[in-house]
């Protein structure tokens, strides 16, 4: 079992890039929120306890993530949030090549 997800998250921005070292819960999150893509990651899809609170932590980073509210049907109808990354981001270091052996699977070009 690979230790503690940590790694450094690379915002491109046309002002130049931003470097942001992330831990546990909230870089498991940003690894899902990247490789979800514009469909985004939500409870139901990709079960966490506190998912609200690792965006909260993410946009204190100066992510920017949207929260997307979405009604759901079945017994126990209802609303959940689909969050989605916003920012150009690349990851690297740490041990994510511990929890993504074949790599980061990115769904889009990222401009280096």
């Amino acid at each position: 079992m690979p230790g503690k997800l940590n790694f450094t998250a690379i915002i491109h921005t046309p002002d130049g890039d931003r470097r942001i070292d992330v831990l546990g819960r909230e870089a498991w999150a940003l690894l899902e929120l990247v490789e979800a893509g514009s469909r985004g990651c939500t409870p139901i899809d990709n079960p966490a306890p506190r998912w609200s609170h690792y965006i909260w932590l993410l946009r204190g980073d100066g992510f920017k993530v949207e929260t997307i509210d979405e009604s759901h049907a079945g017994p126990f109808a209802g609303s959940h949030a689909r969050y989605v990354l916003h920012d150009n981001v690349t990851l690297d270091g740490g041990n994510l090549g511990e929890w993504r052996p074949n790599g980061v699977r990115y769904p889009h070009k990222v401009a280096a």
